[in-house]
């Protein structure tokens, strides 16, 4: 089976990974390059990040080796249904030189693939969006949220993030002393802590702050919230409680009671070392006591692992997962 070369990708908005592996577990090569998600940069650069990302990965192995391939992207269902997108991810395909068939599937996926063999679970992601996924012979079933900062992501980095802002203009309209997350949040915005004699001047430079940037780069205060709480700060310990049982309740949505399949966690949010991702795993506990929970681990291994499962010498697929997908860090 050695000879017997796949192909993962995990593709995101801000990076591109590639991976390709023989059967019997050794990484034969690796890519990285700049985000590759269609929807975030068209289809063009999208394709362009592919391919980089797929030549330096295959830069010592002869592409002819290689039987299949996965690539795990959000919004998959997009490019699927996108002729020109898929075109354009043919040609990337074809210019590194592979001419076996490949599958795109959605990251949830991917990420769930990354934490467990398992065909049956839920995988929760919480990064700069939130998504929660019923996974059902490996292919994703049921979904909640993931609805976009402005109609869902309850409990994501932008929702962190706009709760911070929220509390803090509640502060300034109290004309009360800003806290200590508070003011973390308005020097992020402002560059400064000092509020001014008349408190609704200030609140004023804070909507104006975060109205001339894209909505959703309120996400970038989530990491303030995230090491407030960890110090203490009771602000931002009730914002990770509230964020943590909204997470927990998308989850509800599509997982029954008392299932004991894994679950799941992915995310920059929930696979580091964080307040939430503690107090996510403890609510998570308490509803589902006797379920397994994971962290998602590398995506692109897990990509090349769901390509390679459905070749006809793989006979355990889960033995396979265990030379294939390396276990988080």
């Amino acid at each position: 089976m050695s000879d017997t070369v796949v192909v993962g990708l995990d593709v995101g908005g801000t990076s591109t990974r590639a991976t390709a592996v023989s059967l019997d577990g050794a990484r034969l090569g690796t890519g990285r390059a700049r985000g590759g998600n269609p929807t975030s940069h068209g289809a063009d650069r999208a394709a362009a990040e592919l391919l980089a990302a797929l030549r330096t990965a295959l830069a010592e192995v002869d592409p002819t080796r290689v039987r299949a391939g996965v690539i795990g992207l959000a919004g998959a269902g997009r490019l699927r249904a996108d002729p020109e997108g898929r075109a354009a991810f043919d040609r990337a395909w074809a210019e590194a030189g592979l001419r076996c068939p490949y599958t795109v599937h959605g990251d949830a996926l991917v990420a769930y693939a990354s934490g467990t063999a398992a065909p049956d679970g839920t995988v929760l992601i919480a990064g700069t969006g939130a998504i929660a996924a019923q996974v059902h012979a490996l292919r994703l079933d049921r979904v909640a949220d993931g609805h976009g900062w402005l109609l869902g992501d309850a409990g994501s980095g932008f929702w962190l993030g706009r709760e911070a802002v929220r509390r803090l203009l509640t502060d300034l309209d109290r004309a009360e002393a800003p806290g200590d997350l508070a003011r973390r949040v308005l020097a992020e915005l402002t560059g400064s802590t000092e509020v001014a004699a008349r408190p609704r001047e200030t609140a004023g430079a804070v909507v104006q702050a975060v109205t001339r940037r894209p909505p959703v780069d309120l996400a970038r205060l989530a990491p303030l919230v995230v090491t407030a709480a960890r110090q203490g700060e009771q602000a931002a310990r009730a914002i990770i409680a509230e964020a943590a049982a909204l997470l927990a309740e998308s989850v509800s949505r599509i997982r029954p009671p008392g299932a004991t399949d894994p679950v799941v966690l992915g995310g920059g949010l929930l696979t580091g070392d964080t307040q939430l991702a503690t107090v996510v795993r403890a609510e998570l506990a308490r509803r589902w006591p006797a379920a397994p929970l994971r962290s998602a681990g590398d995506g692109a291994a897990a990509a090349a692992w769901l390509a390679a499962r459905d070749l006809p010498e793989v006979t355990d697929p889960a033995a396979l997962h265990a030379r294939l997908v390396p276990p988080p860090a």
